[in-house]
């Protein structure tokens, strides 16, 4: 198990599913961890799992303001911050032709403005202290695309590519910064797709490993990455799915035509 003795990590997204995850792979590790989010009572619940060495804090990553004051909050409980894992995102199903401007944009504005807040902010902190690692949680999205999901798979592929961005100008200043991205993952923001039969069966016959990914499938990726193991190791971007970026991206286009009435 990666030692996280005497560091301390802010999670975006920790309350729950993957972010929890990457949280309690920190505490479990000996660290100390900081849940942001923006839904009060998962975030309570999560703390009081992990323990004394978690604390929470409500943050917006689509506001500055608000991820600003998730990381200070990170420095005043627990004295600095030398890990991050950036979780928060939201999806969105819809065809090119009929999707908002307005629906694309708040995609963007979550999933991927909403890293580079987080990562502003969490490295100006870093760098104080001399360095840290963050990971951000991309998707296989970013790589093969999913019709219907544009946006999602958009602002994907801008995680992956803003990762090798941070990677290449922070490295300077001791940080690393890599990306990990999962698959079909039992999730409460993949509820709709792993309670569906027919979707599940779209990921799995294109999934060499044959099963769909638990929470703590990708935590424990994330953890080596941010643990001194991964040492010599930036601006990657990593698959976590059972091979599914071995093949295609999943057609969900009946799954998601009722739902849409398209």
């Amino acid at each position: 198990m990666p030692a996280f003795a005497g560091n301390t990590a802010l999670v975006t997204g920790g309350g729950t599913g993957i972010g929890l995850a990457c949280a309690r792979a920190v505490v479990e590790g000996g660290g100390s961890v900081m849940l942001a989010g923006r839904r009060r009572e998962p975030l309570q619940a999560a703390a009081e799992q992990l323990g004394a060495r978690a604390a929470w804090i409500e943050c917006d990553v689509t506001s500055d303001a608000s991820v600003d004051a998730a990381v200070q909050a990170a420095l005043d409980r627990f004295g600095a911050l030398g890990l991050a894992v950036n979780s928060a995102g939201m999806g969105m199903a819809g065809k090119i032709t009929s999707q908002t401007t307005e629906m694309f944009a708040a995609v963007l504005d979550t999933n991927l403005t909403g890293v580079l807040r987080c990562m502003r902010a969490e490295a100006r902190a870093m760098e104080k202290t001399g360095g840290g690692s963050i990971v951000n949680i991309s998707s296989i999205a970013a790589v093969l695309t999913h019709p219907w999901m544009s946006a999602y798979c958009v602002s994907k592929a801008g995680v992956n590519m803003l990762t090798r961005c941070a990677a290449d100008e922070l490295g300077e200043r001791g940080i690393r910064v890599n990306a990990v991205m999962p698959g079909l993952v039992d999730t409460e923001l993949a509820t709709f797709l792993v309670s569906n039969d027919a979707a599940v069966q779209e990921y799995l016959r294109r999934m060499p490993l044959g099963r769909t990914g638990k929470p703590q499938d990708v935590g424990a990726l994330v953890a080596f990455l941010l643990s001194d193991d991964a040492s010599w190791i930036t601006g990657q971007c990593l698959g976590v799915d059972g091979g599914h970026t071995l093949r295609q991206g999943p057609d969900l286009v009946e799954v998601f035509r009722p739902m849409l009435g398209e």
